[in-house]
């Protein structure tokens, strides 16, 4: 057959497509000019002013992160290499109830220190001004924001430990209604932690008002994923249902080992329940989970690992149990004394994480926490643990069921208009990866490790990532709710 004629800055040339939409691989080439995919296909090399052979690699859509905190790590370390290097193209900010806008110059207390201290990093009075930030000085990567419940709550009351008053109430509903004029994706929500589990679910449903009627969501952090896993679940889907909008169960998961097993009983759920209700999830491919230092989630895990303590550097690194009978102290009173801190909790079933992963509206989001001093290898290694440790060594979906994980489902989830998929007219968001070594190469004893098997990663047609190695390039984009 003939070679298809076109005009393109740049031809990547005979790769494997796999195109996001989980249909089968093929191979092709790919033609690129200005920001966009310009043509798909068996392309002659005489109408592109570059050609880049990729015979034996892959090629699919940038990777969307759809749970992250890195609100303010596209600010700080615009490079975004923790998720660039792992061919992420585009991160959704804001998850969990805490979002940097509209804070303000209010107090970060637990679980905003997530996000940021007292003079980390200037703290937006309102999306629109968070927006033009990023505008001004753009990142590697692309983003999407939800606006935090935990934070409207730090900004609009005197008490965090009851009900919203209705005033205070009607002063979320605005802030929510500002942020979705900026372009916000959504309300995030997070009533596990302490400064938003006082509120009721008819306080979030009301806060959320002004998402009724528009293509905005939900994602929720439910209250608890422990003993109280389903009724926790039917809380929030009641909540978006009632709304009629779309939502996200955030990272899900069952963590104690009395509720091993119980995966089975929370999809099983999600299967009745997405019958009448627009409801999806995203999970991390991972046993343990990463927040702030809890005495309730370390109760809850086999065993405990340090992230960060202001209170205690030293200890960022080192599993609690062992701090403890070095210094021949109870568990409670070390808890304490590291506070305020962060922890990584083995509490998760391998068996359940493998069924939730499998489950076919599940798309991945890392949750990595970038400003912890020993994070969680999430943050540098779960989209490739996903293509190499799940898809390929475990076989637990094929490769093209993977990819579609991590770029046409929450591209079409999340509203991310000619994202996602290679195909003619998208924006050029791709990652170029060898599929016979694309690894995870970060661990719990080295977290901050790049990927290995990534190759190269284009943003908005611009090379973010070559060999190893940040470009330089900050071709990153705010993508605004359409």
């Amino acid at each position: 057959m003939a070679a298809e004629k076109m005009h393109a800055e740049l031809l990547l040339r005979g790769a494997t497509v796999i195109d996001g939409s989980g249909a089968a691989r093929r191979r092709a080439d790919v033609a690129l000019a200005n920001d966009r995919i310009e043509a798909v296909g068996h392309l002659a090399p005489a109408g592109a002013a570059k050609v880049i052979e990729l015979d034996g690699l892959a090629i699919a859509p940038g990777f969307i992160d759809v749970h992250t905190h890195h609100d303010r790590l596209l600010l700080v370390d615009p490079s975004m290499a923790p998720k660039v290097s792992q061919g992420v193209t585009t991160v959704v900010v804001g998850n969990c109830g805490i979002s940097l806008a509209p804070l303000g110059g209010f107090s970060s207390v637990p679980p905003l220190n997530l996000l940021a201290n007292e003079g980390d990093a200037e703290h937006f009075r309102s999306f629109a001004d968070y927006f033009a930030a990023l505008e001004a000085h753009p990142a590697a990567i692309n983003c999407t924001a939800l606006i935090g419940h935990t934070t409207l709550r730090v900004v609009t009351m005197s008490e965090l430990e009851r009900p919203a008053t209705e005033r205070e109430i009607d002063a979320m509903q605005t802030l929510v209604q500002e942020g979705l004029d900026a372009g916000a994706a959504g309300v995030s929500t997070g009533t596990y932690y302490a400064p938003a589990s006082a509120a009721t679910s008819d306080e979030v449903r009301r806060v959320c008002e002004p998402l009724r009627g528009t293509t905005a969501l939900i994602a929720s952090h439910i209250r608890d994923e422990g003993a109280h896993v389903l009724d926790s679940m039917r809380e929030a889907i009641a909540i978006a249902g009632e709304l009629g909008v779309r939502q996200v169960l955030s990272h899900h998961k069952v963590i104690g080992r009395t509720n091993f097993g119980r995966s089975r009983e929370t999809l099983a759920l999600l299967d009745e329940l997405r019958g009448t209700r627009d409801v999806c999830l995203d999970c991390y491919p991972y046993t343990a989970s990463s927040t702030v230092l809890r005495k309730e989630a370390v109760r809850q895990a086999q065993r405990v690992l340090i992230a960060w303590s202001k209170a205690r550097p030293d200890a960022a690194g080192r599993y609690l149990d062992e701090l403890a009978a070095e210094g021949g102290v109870e568990t409670d009173a070390l808890i304490d004394a590291l506070q305020p801190a962060g922890a990584i909790y083995f509490s998760m079933d391998e068996a359940d994480v493998e069924r939730i992963l499998a489950y076919p509206e599940t798309m991945i989001g890392s949750d990595g926490l970038p400003h912890d001093e020993f994070p969680h290898p999430r943050l540098w290694g779960a989209f490739p643990r996903v293509l190499g440790h799940y898809a390929r060594e475990r076989g637990l979906f094929t490769l093209e069921q993977a990819v579609h994980k991590m770029s046409g489902l929450p591209a079409a989830r999340f509203g991310l208009a000619q994202r996602g998929l290679i195909a003619p007219g998208y924006n050029a968001d791709l990652v170029v990866f060898d599929p016979e070594r694309v690894a995870d190469a970060a661990t719990f004893a080295r977290p901050k490790v790049p990927a290995i098997g990534i190759m190269s990663v284009y943003v908005n047609g611009t090379v973010a990532w070559q060999d190893g190695r940040s470009s330089g390039a900050r071709a990153g984009r705010i993508i605004r709710r359409s």
